[in-house]
């Protein structure tokens, strides 16, 4: 732990000329809690980059805490290239304008060539801008769809996607040598673009970009001929502009936009929460309705890089889970293009481990091969990246996690909401063409391969204690694992830090290929199953549960039955 008083009085010293920075600091003088809380620890670095709550300190995202990672990301790639470039993004964040221009200037000054969003644009740009300006990294300024006191910083790799943790920990290795009160170069912004080391990123790139998602469509006659009533709302993010123009172009007429939730605000003032999981954000949506019905409600998140929907059933609006748009995307992808003959000869898909199990038995009908990564995106990306190397790039349909976030195409290297957004509207079109709503299309899929109901528990630990506690939780239920949750047998445990699976019956131990992680997976009887692991970009430790059932009210009693006992041994209250 920091020596929290030495560094309060340092920064109260060192910011006299940032009023923001030092009137927060007088404020909590005294207040061991709050000044604790600022600086019992630095941010951490890793392969999502940067995360926090807005503030004064060394655990808060502020000017100095962004410039100290910007000039460790830039020591890192002067030490390994004789010249690069980064690409730079911003989403409607507080300060997400300001910190991004920040990054550019430090970059600059130290002899970095910086490509950055004139304007504020989805993370899935910034991945594609990366590749196609041949960047050696990329910053995107976001928080994804954390509540408006976060910000963040996401780093990318020259492949697109989010660092890696070799990258990564040498990133982190030279931002912990960086003093942020003296070593950090800047160079005026206006300055650095006469010099022409800052160069704003034209529109032939964001056309091209919009050129790579309308390849994506497979049945462009049936959204031209679609009367789909949809009502979008960005919630306050980046969405807004180029979800409405990929929606418009290819066709679609009835697109309806939530007046409250359409301009950038990073305040989130009506969704609090601007997590397309969370169907409080489509509340507005849902008041729109009143006057005239939507088949679709869409809901992308910030940084639009996730998106969620509701359906129209009968009278109400049904929310749908990620796992749930993951089905019906592989449904769709697959069975239309083997209807209209570009389904390829061996279709590649990938999701993360923590995703529905379903979707594998979907795929093999199609006979196309689901690969299991961690979670995190990146892991999709480099999967990607391995296909190109092989030659067979054009086998990849889709890449998709729990969490809502979807890859369409190999544009990008990261989860793209707006090639999403516009799959997902063809894929209701489609089915409203044939009768059916997107609920009617799973409840088939339930028919033929049996109910599998995904639940999803988040527990917080907020502060200092909080990270104590995580740990101290892990550890125990790793050092005790169970022999039954929720009556059912535990058949194995898997162990991502130890990388082993041991079956409970035997004993004996394979080994678990994949990266080490803080993981633990517990297969049980009747093919459900129990996830837990900390979140990577919040303080929180996340329960994942599968459970199956020959009804939905059966598999869902399962999954909340589980959820219950995994709430038992992890000791939560």
């Amino acid at each position: 732990m920091n020596d929290v008083n030495k560094l309060y009085e340092l920064w109260l010293e060192s910011t006299a000329d940032n009023e923001d920075i030092h009137s927060e600091l007088l404020a909590v003088k005294g207040n061991d809690d709050e000044i604790l809380d600022r600086f019992y620890k630095n941010l951490e670095f890793g392969t999502a980059g940067l995360r926090g709550v807005l503030g004064a300190g060394t655990n808060r995202m502020n000017t100095y805490t962004v410039c100290q990672a910007t000039q460790g990301l830039a020591d890192y790639l002067n030490g390994k290239y004789e010249s690069s470039s980064v690409a730079i993004g911003y989403d409607s964040r507080i300060n997400s304008d300001v910190f991004s221009k920040q990054c550019a200037e430090v970059l600059a000054a130290n002899g970095i060539k910086v490509y950055i969003f004139e304007k504020l644009m989805p993370t899935p740009f910034v991945s594609f801008a990366v590749m196609r300006l041949k960047c050696q990294s990329g910053i995107v300024i976001t928080a994804s769809h954390n509540p408006s006191k976060y910000n963040g910083y996401k780093c990318y790799d020259p492949a697109g996607y989010q660092m890696t943790e070799e990258a990564a920990l040498e990133t982190y290795n030279c931002i912990q040598k960086v003093d942020m009160f003296k070593d950090i170069k800047r160079m005026p912004f206006d300055e650095a673009k006469e010099k022409g080391l800052i160069e704003y990123i034209g529109e032939d790139i964001i056309e091209e970009f919009y050129a790579h998602v309308m390849s994506r469509p497979i049945n462009p006659e049936i959204i031209k001929s679609s009367d789909l009533k949809v009502i979008y709302t960005p919630l306050n993010g980046t969405g807004n502009i180029p979800v409405r123009t990929v929606l418009s172009r290819a066709g679609f007429k009835n697109v309806k936009i939530v007046a409250e939730q359409e301009m950038p605000d990073g305040t989130f003032p009506t969704c609090p929460y601007p997590n397309p999981e969370i169907k409080q954000v489509f509340e507005c949506a849902i008041e729109m309705t009143k006057e005239e019905k939507a088949d679709l409600l869409l809901a992308t998140d910030p940084d639009c890089d996730r998106v969620g929907i509701a359906v129209l059933t009968g009278d109400e609006y049904v929310l749908l889970s990620g796992n749930d748009v993951g089905v019906l995307l592989t449904e769709y992808m697959l069975s239309a293009r083997k209807e209209n003959g570009t389904l390829p000869e061996n279709p590649a898909m990938t999701k993360s481990f923590v995703s529905t199990p379903l979707v594998d038995k979907v795929a093999a009908k199609y006979g196309c091969k689901v690969t299991d990564v961690l979670t995190g995106f990146k892991y999709v990306g480099e999967f990607i990246a391995k296909l190109e190397k092989e030659g067979k790039e054009s086998s990849f349909v889709m890449g998709f996690e729990e969490s809502y976030g979807y890859l369409i195409g190999t544009h990008a290297r990261d989860k793209d909401a707006v090639a999403a957004s516009l799959m997902i509207c063809e894929m209701a079109a489609y089915y409203k063409s044939k009768g059916k709503t997107l609920v009617d299309v799973l409840n088939g899929i339930y028919d033929e391969f049996g109910v599998n109901i995904d639940r999803l528990y988040n527990f917080m630990f907020e502060g200092a204690s909080g990270m104590a506690k995580m740990a101290e939780i892990m550890t125990e239920t790793r050092e005790n694992p169970p022999k039954e949750l929720a009556g059912l047998e535990v058949l194995k445990v898997s162990d991502f830090e130890a990388s082993t699976i041991t079956d409970t019956k035997t004993g004996e131990k394979a080994p678990l290929d994949l990266p080490k992680s803080n993981v633990l997976a517990y297969a049980l009887a009747g093919g459900n199953s129990a996830i837990v692991r900390p979140s990577g970009t919040e303080p929180k430790i996340k329960v994942y549960v599968a459970g199956c059932g020959k009804t939905k009210e059966d598999a869902a009693a399962t999954a909340e039955s589980i959820g219950a006992s995994m709430k038992t041994l992890l000791k939560i209250n």
